[in-house]
């Protein structure tokens, strides 16, 4: 008797959770498509200066790519630490070869 009174405080915690992590993918899919949108408005209406343009998209492509990170790629669990690790490891790599690449073309 008591197994089956745990077992449903364990179904219902979990339904609960499941629950929660659907609500924060849908609000975070939602965000995306708005950041979608500005960005083809800013670029399709001309009343942002062209200079301004691609620092906006830049941002939002930035914090779209941390949304797709945490919310759908679950890199916010636990046991995702060394996959994590090397995913931000790359991202370091690449960037510091670009800040180069950008220093040695420019200079």
């Amino acid at each position: 008797m008591t197994e089956n009174t745990t077992s449903n405080k364990i179904n219902s915690y979990q339904k609960q959770e499941n629950k929660e992590e659907m609500k924060k993918q849908i609000i975070s899919f939602g965000l995306m498509i708005l950041f979608t949108i500005i960005a083809f408005a800013a670029v399709g209406t001309g009343f942002i200066d062209s200079m301004f343009i691609v620092p906006l998209i830049f941002l939002l492509a930035v914090v779209q790519v941390i949304f797709q990170f945490f919310y759908f790629m679950h890199m916010k669990d636990k046991g995702h630490a060394e996959i994590s690790g090397i995913m931000y490891g790359g991202f370091w790599v690449t960037f510091l070869v670009m800040m180069a690449l950008g220093v040695i073309t420019w200079w």
